[in-house]
């Protein structure tokens, strides 16, 4: 068993499944969930429900997504390419994303969300060099944007997830 594996018996078959697919398997739920609960304890909790749990009470009725971060096996932030709608900057890489779909137990498909600052303008979370995420951009960003760009993912690939926010992006059922 690696990193985060627990194991399953289903059937009376043995699968091992990580405790990242877990969580964004509960992401998801709670994304399709509109429910009105007591705020817990831990304002950051992945599990929190209902969405719009990680802002304030009066946004809580407008959320919809739970904005997170997957981090790999050496703690780095798993990054992931969009297609920008500027063709004059080099920001196309982002680390925030919103949960579309699981399927095949821990297989899911991400949609890549832009970073933007609290004046809403692009966060290019890149070092100077274009080669790593530089750590102290992540700090900038305050706002998101859904992109055109998914990704499909084995969710037991991660050893970490970090949820952000719950933010409305004006998502389409």
């Amino acid at each position: 068993m690696g990193c985060g594996r627990v194991e399953d018996v289903t059937d009376n078959k043995k699968h091992d499944r990580g405790c990242v697919c877990d969580v964004v398997r509960a992401i998801k739920d709670i994304q399709d969930q509109a429910t009105n609960d007591e705020c817990p304890q831990c304002p950051t909790n992945c599990f929190l429900e209902p969405l719009g749990g990680l802002v304030s009470p009066a946004a809580r009725h407008r959320a919809d997504t739970r904005v997170f971060m997957l981090l790999t096996k050496d703690g780095n932030p798993f990054k992931a390419f969009f297609r920008d709608t500027d063709n004059c900057d080099n920001d196309c890489i982002s680390v925030y994303f919103r949960v579309e779909d699981i399927f095949d137990g821990c297989c899911a498909t991400l949609r890549v969300l832009e970073p933007l600052d609290a004046n809403r303008h692009e966060v290019d979370l890149l070092n100077e060099e274009g080669t790593k995420i530089n750590l102290r951009k992540l700090c900038k960003v305050r706002n998101f944007r859904l992109t055109g760009s998914c990704i499909t993912v084995d969710l037991n690939c991660f050893c970490a997830i970090e949820c952000v926010a719950d933010v409305f992006l004006n998502v389409c059922d």
